[in-house]
């Protein structure tokens, strides 16, 4: 490698780092407040209000991507790309205009539910659908516009206020599932009208009287290939509540609820590597080292991976029996495997981000509906002989299917190269799963813990100096 190449590269780690310093403080301070809130939902709301919360939450979720059109990809892809003033305002009022008509006639057929047919909290789920809604395109209008920090402050200042408005509706007022419900609204709209008030972008950038038609077509040829994919996303990654509500009931899917938000963790984690990476590799595409920079980042991400989920579930099982009440204690046995499969979800969102280069998004389809087809027939098939344990069996198989088949596709875009010292990390996380399940001492617990972690460390010995190494060396020129 030449000097200049050396330089370039440091460069992109260094970029890439500072990003995810800064996605992290954002990411990790929400979902820190989002996790602290959970014991509390425990303790004061029964497990079958709570298990009907998340599921309406998965409904969000579903109709979120047909209420924003996938705005809120489309807005950062095309911002991101975007180099003058008169572009970026036809993009953002593109985006507003959308989005007040789709509120419009979420709002219509709101209504019309409304009076054909009984829908337990159906203003609230409403007022949720909507406020999601707009934290997820603007905040990725923030973002594609190049201020992350106000990207991060949505989601610091809605957390925040989830958590306090969820304490003054749920514990001193006593409202239950309904102040969940409330607390997630106002907060959400809260901070984006205090953000939106401190920058401006928005405002600033939104334009009623020009045109945006033409940039509109471009938006959506990207992003309405992605709405199928995204309901096959859903029945993937969220259509496990209701199979666990069909079948097996509101309280299990209560107490399942729960192990789903202490594994959020690990998607949190992932999530924050993401948001980097997509930054990253969008505009490292079209460099000639491109393989070799992306293979370094891929192997990197699989040992942060086991770094992150064998710590992190082994303190979780020494401390759940104080973190949660009683009846939500069986959640316990869910944590592992579905880190598991948190992690291998992790790794195909890594090669989706081909489609994104490319803005190919349509080749997003085949490996999604297949996924999905995956998901629903074996749901069907293990979910009465195994219950709970069925559902996240299936979801394991599922992942593992979208892997490989994003695996073989993304040969089109880019080639990886899988480093032979990355099969360790692999392995540690398939055999943890044994003293998770079957170590009954929690000092044996956190002496394997500490020999997995010292095992992967070891196996990434290289990498660890080379870093420790540039750092002190950048360390020494700022003293001089």
């Amino acid at each position: 490698m030449t000097s200049s190449d050396s330089n370039k590269a440091s460069s992109r780690s260094s970029k890439f780092i500072k990003d995810i310093g800064i996605y992290a403080i954002g990411n990790i301070g929400s979902k820190l407040i989002t996790f602290l809130m959970v014991p509390m939902y425990t303790h004061y709301i029964n497990t079958s209000d709570f298990g009907y919360y998340d599921v309406c939450l998965t409904y969000c979720m579903l109709l979120i991507p047909l209420v924003t059109l996938q705005l809120r990809d489309g807005a950062f892809r095309f911002l991101l790309d975007c180099g003058n003033e008169t572009q970026r305002q036809r993009i953002v009022t593109f985006v507003s205009r959308t989005m007040l008509s789709t509120i419009a006639v979420s709002l219509i057929i709101t209504a019309v539910l409304s009076m054909t047919v009984s829908i337990k909290y159906l203003g609230y789920i409403f007022g949720m659908l909507i406020a999601m809604s707009l934290q997820e395109v603007y905040s990725q209008v923030f973002r594609g516009l190049g201020n992350n920090r106000a990207f991060v402050a949505v989601g610091m200042i809605s957390a925040f206020g989830i958590g306090l408005f969820s304490i003054i509706f749920v514990v001193l007022l006593g409202w239950g599932i309904e102040g969940v419900y409330l607390a997630n609204i106002i907060a959400r709209v809260l901070a984006l009208v205090i953000v939106e008030m401190r920058v401006r972008l928005i405002t600033r950038n939104t334009r009623w009287n020009i045109s945006a038609r033409e940039v509109g077509k471009d938006i959506l040829r990207y992003t309405l290939p992605l709405l199928p994919g995204s309901l096959c996303w859903w029945l993937t990654g969220s259509s496990d509540r209701q199979f666990i509500r069909y079948f097996l009931g509101l309280d299990v899917n209560g107490v399942y609820a729960v192990a789903i938000r202490f594994t959020g963790i690990i998607n949190t984690l992932a999530i924050i590597f993401y948001q980097a990476w997509q930054e990253t590799a969008i505009l490292q595409y079209n460099s000639p080292d491109r393989d070799r920079f992306f293979s370094k980042m891929f192997n990197s991400y699989i040992y942060v991976l086991a770094l992150i989920l064998i710590p992190y579930a082994f303190l979780l099982k020494v401390n759940y029996g104080w973190l949660v009440a009683p009846e939500y204690h069986e959640s316990l046995n869910f944590i592992y495997p579905l880190g598991v499969s948190a992690v291998i979800f992790a790794i195909a969102a890594f090669f989706d981000m081909g489609y994104q280069c490319a803005k190919d998004t349509p080749r997003t389809l085949p490996a999604i509906m297949l996924a999905a087809i995956v998901n629903v027939v074996l749901n069907f098939a293990l979910i009465k002989p195994l219950g709970v344990y069925g559902v996240i069996a299936t979801q394991l198989v599922t992942y593992l299917v979208l892997v490989t088949y994003r695996w073989h596709d993304m040969r089109r875009y880019f080639t990886l190269k899988i480093y032979h010292r990355t099969a360790l990390p692999i392995v540690m996380l398939l055999v943890s799963a044994l003293p998770f399940y079957y170590c009954r001492n929690a000092v044996l617990d956190m002496a394997y813990m500490l020999a997995a972690i010292g095992c992967i460390a070891w196996s990434f010995r290289d990498e660890l100096e080379r870093q420790w190494k540039t750092f002190v060396t950048k360390t020494a020129g700022r003293i001089k």
